[in-house]
């Protein structure tokens, strides 16, 4: 039985804080919850739910779903409508979608906050969705039945018409919302007991209806971060220092500058949020004049203390934090693992490690800051509006109920959009220069001040007793803390023996659901890439490395044992203590994938091999089963060459079921890249890649065969956005092993590492 550390940021909302009010109002039907008096609205505590209104309906029968949750093209707006529909008993073409403000309102109901990851929006808001559209469906079917005089439960309602089958009356949703006729209160516990639909009576859940966000992605109408223009109007471009984190300006030469037309001015960012460091923002009145502006300056910088750091450094740095006894503290400690590997038969010991990865979204960072009175109001693309919002304010030094968010839809996010810094600049340009300021990032400055995917270094060691039973584990994971450098302590969780707070989004997955009776994971936090390389949480974010760690050691277990590698799974998937049911949904996936690939019922040709992983991702509390065989083909140069991917994952409910295998499939494919291609490296303090000329993703020709399975079971709703991008890598490198004998530990594999492991 595994011990785990508790992340308080899922616990439950009190919905005895709460009441859900719907009533008719002049613009039509307004469902949402609202505050009762008294409630802390503050998001120090994310248990906190602040009000929030999630649709209405208007007297002509539209209803208008507002998703507080960012759409990067993962169609999550459209999701959330679908939710609220099916119990709602809307048509389909009469809901439209908007996205929501930084409005504490607007905040989820589990985490308190307006906060867009973790593959969390559909498993953590359908219940809260499922019941707005319940409540509104029987506010309206009562205020129907009071007006014909017969028992509300006799009334039919579908496709945005309320229908009375004794009597043959019907009245639209239109007609109900102007008859004013509709005013219900429901407490808490009334929400509690709303009866909601059971998966056997859904009509809309399950349906890959017409994504709502497509039409207007076509027709231009739809508008991005990018695309915001405001009355008068200018621009400004950032001008960054050769280091990631930690220098000062010391002087600026705006003389050449001053020779470009529309130039205005260039301004040193003081960032009280700490969130950049040593830049400069040329102001013009055109991108274009800017840009020229910007390469005008001449900028003297003191380059800090990171500037001689490399990825080298910081490799070694965590090597020696691992090799300290006291460092960091224990997301798990179950058993006696020093005594356990001590009796073992045999016991393996390796270190795996990944490399500095970069977001780069289609839309690079942008922002537009202006001032209206004593009000910021900022534009741009985020999904973590209540962070970015405070950030803003930070940069404008004023209160964040004084900074309005404009949220715009995102051209891609990954994480990358959980930042504020773009905000940074545009409110400080705009202060300084007494306009509305867009700021766009270069693609150079995109890159190089991500806030990346923190390089990992991991080290397993574990015992397997006489009969070839895993018996013992010791997982160390070194890294910088994201969650950390967020300041959210809400966001962070006690370690298990109650010594210190450790970030649970660097070490999520390493508590895995095999049963291991003697079991550590300890979380250690590498001071010196926190500040040489202000990391963020790119998609899938720890399980991203943890599974690469645990599933390729799995499988090193299970060749040491002399054992196939997915019956030694199914052995440690026996749902003992804690692992009681994840245990039974990770092994039924596994043995789903397998299956379907067809692994071990021929021979493969020399050269090529097939590979297992299964995985829990995000986390624990939150994850969907997902398991991956690659078949891969290794060249005597050491080249791989992924010929098929076979997937199957279990997501409880699945919502639109062709949004659900799309995310699949591009989680898989970006895991692909990560495993195979995505590098970037620290240098002098800077990441050496600027643009996709050296930072190298997959590219369309490099694209394997892709089959996803979806096990759809009923039970709930679960994420899809990320799982799968975790069991890519290990799946890989396993395959490699089988194909050739090469065991390769560090992300991403090269080549050259699988040349060298065929020889060794």
């Amino acid at each position: 039985m595994n011990s785990h550390v508790k992340i308080t940021s899922h616990e439950s909302a009190d919905l005895s804080r709460r009441s859900f009010l719907v009533g008719s109002a002049a613009t039509g039907l307004v469902l949402g919850y609202a505050a009762l008096p008294g409630v802390n609205q503050a998001f120090a505590a994310a248990g906190n739910f602040d009000p929030s209104v999630w649709y209405s309906i208007a007297p002509d029968g539209i209803v208008t779903v507002t998703s507080g949750k960012a759409d990067m093209g993962q169609h999550i707006a459209s999701t959330m409508a679908q939710i609220i529909s099916e119990e709602l008993g809307v048509n389909w073409k009469d809901v439209r979608v908007q996205l929501a403000s930084n409005d504490p309102k607007f905040n989820d109901p589990m985490l308190g906050a307006q906060v867009t990851g973790g593959s969390w929006s559909t498993m953590m808001n359908f219940d809260a969705m499922s019941r707005a559209g319940a409540a509104g469906r029987i506010a309206m079917t009562e205020a129907v039945a009071a007006i014909w005089g017969v028992p509300a439960d006799q009334l039919i309602v579908r496709d945005s018409t309320i229908t009375d089958p004794k009597s043959k009356k019907s009245m639209t949703f239109a007609d109900v919302v102007k008859s004013g006729k509709i005013t219900k209160t429901f407490t808490a516990d009334d929400l509690k007991a709303l009866k909601l639909k059971t998966p056997d009576q859904y009509t809309m859940i399950g349906v890959s209806v017409p994504q709502l966000d497509i039409p207007g992605k076509t027709n231009g109408t739809i508008k991005y971060g990018i695309d915001v223009m405001l009355p008068g109007m200018v621009y400004g471009k950032v001008v960054t220092p050769p280091v990631r984190y930690g220098a000062t300006v010391k002087s600026v030469d705006d003389s050449a500058a001053k020779k470009v037309p529309g130039f205005i001015k260039a301004v040193t960012l003081d960032d009280k949020t700490a969130t950049t460091t040593g830049w400069v923002v040329a102001v013009a009145s055109t991108y274009p004049a800017a840009m020229k502006a910007a390469d005008a300056l001449k900028i003297t910088y003191d380059n800090g203390p990171n500037a001689k750091l490399s990825s080298e450094s910081i490799l070694a740095e965590a090597k020696r934090l691992q090799s300290l006894d006291d460092s960091g503290f224990f997301f798990v400690k179950d058993g006696d693992t020093a005594a356990a590997l001590g009796t073992a038969a045999k016991v393996l010991e390796a270190e795996y490690t990944t490399s500095i990865n970069i977001h780069a979204p289609l839309e690079p960072m942008t922002a537009t800051a202006e001032q209206k009175g004593d009000i910021w109001h900022v534009y741009t693309g985020n999904q973590f509006a209540t962070r970015s919002g405070s950030i803003a304010a930070g940069a404008a030094e004023v209160d964040p109920k004084f900074v309005v968010m404009h949220q715009q839809w995102l051209g891609g996010g990954f994480g990358r959009r959980l930042e504020g810094d773009m905000l940074v600049p545009a409110v400080q340009a705009s202060k300084a220069v007494g306009k509305p300021v867009k700021i766009i990032y270069a693609r150079q400055n995109d890159m190089t001040m991500d806030f990346t995917r923190p390089l990992t270094y991991q080290k397993v060691k574990a015992g397997l007793d006489g009969d070839g039973k895993l018996i013992a584990m010791n997982h160390d994971v070194v890294a910088a803390w994201p969650t950390k450098r967020w300041g959210i302590p809400a966001f962070l969780s006690p370690s298990v023996d109650k010594k210190g707070a450790l970030d649970a989004f660097t070490v999520n997955g390493a508590d895995f659901f095999y049963s291991v009776p003697n079991h550590n994971v300890r979380a250690i936090l590498n001071e010196m890439a926190q500040t040489a390389t202000p990391s963020g949480q790119l998609r899938s974010v720890a399980p991203g490395w943890t599974f690469w760690a645990v599933e390729s050691m799995i499988d090193e277990l299970a060749h040491a044992a002399g054992k196939d590698p997915v019956q030694f799974r199914i052995a440690l998937l026996d749902g003992k203590g804690a692992n009681n049911g994840g245990a039974q949904r990770l092994r039924n996936t596994l043995l789903a994938a397998v299956g379907l690939s067809g692994y071990g019922t021929k021979p493969l040709p020399k050269g090529e091999g097939m590979g297992v992983a299964c995985v829990s991702s995000q986390e624990r509390a939150t994850a969907s089963w997902t398991a991956c065989v690659a078949h891969v083909a290794v060249a005597p140069s050491g080249e791989v060459k992924v010929k098929k991917l076979t997937l199957a994952t279990d997501v409880g409910t699945q919502v639109h079921p062709d949004n659900v295998r799309a995310q699949a499939m591009g989680a898989a494919l970006w895991g692909v890249s990560l495993a195979l291609y995505e590098k970037a490296t620290l240098k002098d303090g800077g990441l050496e890649q600027t643009n996709f000329d050296t930072y190298t993703p997959l590219r369309m020709s490099q694209t394997p065969d892709l089959e996803v399975h979806v096990i759809a079971n009923g039970e709930h709703a679960t994420g899809v956005g990320e799982p799968a991008v975790t069991v890519i890598a290990p799946a890989l490198g396993n395959a490699i092993f089988n194909a050739c004998g090469a065991r390769v530990r560090s992300l991403p594999i090269s080549a050259e590492a699988v040349k060298a492991g065929m020889k060794a």
